[in-house]
């Protein structure tokens, strides 16, 4: 498996036979660097979304016209684009994206495109060489996330936690503690703006005994 940072809260994963997209927001992202556009996008074969939010979907279109990658999501949400194929399904269920196993499960935020309705914000849980990643889209700490853990027992968490929006890192570190066990955490969704937290050291140090990588962008983590 390796998943590489896009900046903000998108991620390139690949993992099975799929290179997965997660929100890609590329041009416009004050962290993403312009000339590495092709090599983040190079092979994609879905674009995962998590909600509407133009930081996570402004260029769904055009990626997706871009690489032929199909676009996967919660109904409400794919039937805003027109970008060919989707795959649509909604939370407890799971799809397979050429061998990787993709679930939705809940978030706690807001979803919209401009005013317009977008379905529910999500997240996902994806199983794929021999381990499962939590995505956790945007939320704040939920209940929810016990039984999910427990459920779907993570060992990779892509976590939101840069606040103002979503949880921030002691949130993000309270429920990485009290809902999960996770033996490596990618932090997201943090720097890109002032009013985000501007470093995951927070994260870092209060969870000494998880790996909590802080790769730049475009660095591919190997897992």
């Amino acid at each position: 498996m390796k998943i590489t940072w896009l900046g903000h809260a998108s991620f390139r994963m690949e993992v099975a036979d799929a290179v997965l997209l997660i929100d890609p927001w590329l041009a416009g992202n004050p962290s993403f660097p312009d000339d590495s556009r092709a090599v983040a996008l190079a092979g994609a074969t879905h674009i995962l979304l998590t909600h509407g939010h133009f930081d996570h979907t402004s260029e769904v279109d055009a990626i997706a016209k871009e690489t032929g990658a199909t676009v996967v999501g919660i109904p409400e949400l794919c039937a805003l684009f027109d970008a060919g194929e989707t795959i649509e399904f909604n939370k407890g269920g799971t799809v397979d994206l050429n061998g990787a196993h993709v679930s939705m499960v809940q978030a706690t935020h807001s979803s919209s495109v401009g005013a317009g309705y977008a379905g529910t914000e999500a997240g996902y849980m994806i199983k794929g060489d021999g381990h499962m990643v939590y995505v956790s889209g945007d939320t704040d700490i939920m209940a929810d996330m016990g039984w999910m853990g427990e459920f779907y027992q993570p060992d990779i968490g892509i976590l939101c936690c840069g606040g103002h929006y979503t949880m921030g890192m002691e949130g993000a570190a309270f429920a990485a503690r009290k809902y999960f066990d996770f033996k490596t955490i990618i932090p997201c969704h943090y720097k890109t703006f002032p009013l985000l937290a501007q470093s995951a050291q927070p994260l870092v140090d209060a969870l000494p005994d998880v790996n909590v990588l802080t790769p730049e962008v475009m660095d591919v983590i190997d897992i």
